[in-house]
């Protein structure tokens, strides 16, 4: 993912209004288009990532809808798109509103060379300042997960820090009986 130079901040107004013509994947970031060309591999675990939370969303009533990058509002600066989203129950954005979309309850962000500096710098700080509940980049360099979360809602920011490996599972109090073998994401 790189910056595309312009001499002023783009808007999230102006992004919005130009976006999505030139068919590549694109956020906003502080002011700055930065696109990005996934790899195959990064393709692949945001695929087993949504599989696993659809699966356990379809499991039961009231589970909320996961999904795969959307543009999410943050700012007038900012509009991400995670590489995953995942909706609690009675928050999930109707299927016919248009873009952006509000901030979701999950976002993921798998590490792509070109974009791991803004995940873990400028977009997630951009998600803890604006009330993301719970955070997770994963590392496929390092074969980690980076989990931030709030302990409650009332939580100032993400007070919550794990760093899960290989032979852990992946799980959430958000998501109850949502468990994922980490070795499905790291030796897949």
């Amino acid at each position: 993912m790189s910056p595309m130079p312009t001499a002023t901040p783009m808007t999230a107004q102006e992004y919005l209004a130009c976006h999505h013509h030139d068919g590549l994947r694109s956020e906003l970031i502080d002011g700055e288009v930065v696109v990005n060309e996934p790899c195959l591999r990064h393709q692949a675990v945001c695929d087993e990532l949504q599989f696993a939370l659809t699966s356990w969303t379809r499991a039961a009533a009231g589970r909320g809808f996961a999904v795969r990058p959307l543009d999410v509002l943050l700012d007038e600066l900012n509009v991400f798109a995670p590489d995953v989203l995942w909706y609690a129950e009675g928050r999930v954005p109707p299927r016919t509103d248009p873009r952006p979309y509000p901030m979701p309850d999950l976002a993921v962000e798998v590490r792509s060379p070109s974009t791991w500096r803004y995940d873990v710098g400028a977009k997630k700080s951009g998600y803890e300042r604006h009330g993301l509940p719970e955070l997770w980049l994963v590392d496929l360099a390092a074969a980690e997960v980076l989990i931030f979360r709030r302990a409650g809602r009332r939580s100032a920011g993400f007070d919550v820090a794990l760093e899960l490996a290989r032979g852990d599972e992946l799980a959430s109090p958000m998501l109850p009986g949502f468990s994922l073998p980490l070795r499905a994401l790291f030796d897949g």
